[in-house]
């Protein structure tokens, strides 16, 4: 049971880590572009983060809920936790992570965040790798 919630707070961790990551995309690319910093187009990253918004509004389009969601609280049901009687950083991720708002909501931003990612995809492309270069 312990276990359990040691692992669904782990997913949440990981779950603000990856919503970070794709917030903090959207708005370090073009900024980076314009400052000409080179590594807001490396392939690595920018393809990772295309994904990962791929993910979200393919759920999103597809009606479910995230995995991760479904994942942490199924973990939190099996340690027994209802409602927010959990440690503070877990109470206050799940209230930044899931606001009560109509799933309409969230797949129409997701899907507009998803289309400003594949335009700066073409307006701020990534480097390729070269063949034999060291990253």
């Amino acid at each position: 049971m312990a276990m359990d919630l040691l692992w669904s707070q782990g997913i949440l961790v990981l779950h603000l880590g990856i919503i970070i990551f794709n917030v903090v995309g959207v708005v370090v690319i073009p900024w980076g572009a314009w400052r000409h910093w080179r590594w807001v187009r490396i392939f690595w990253w920018r393809a990772l983060h295309l994904v990962a918004l791929s993910v979200v509004a393919l759920q999103a389009v597809l009606g479910r809920a995230c995995f991760l969601t479904i994942w942490q609280s199924r973990l939190q049901e099996e340690a027994g936790r209802e409602g927010f009687r959990a440690p503070f950083i877990q109470t206050w991720g799940n209230h930044q992570l899931f606001w009560n708002l109509p799933m309409t909501f969230f797949t129409v931003v997701y899907l507009l965040v998803w289309i400003y990612v594949i335009i700066l995809w073409w307006k701020v492309p990534p480097v390729w790798p070269r063949r034999g270069a060291v990253a």
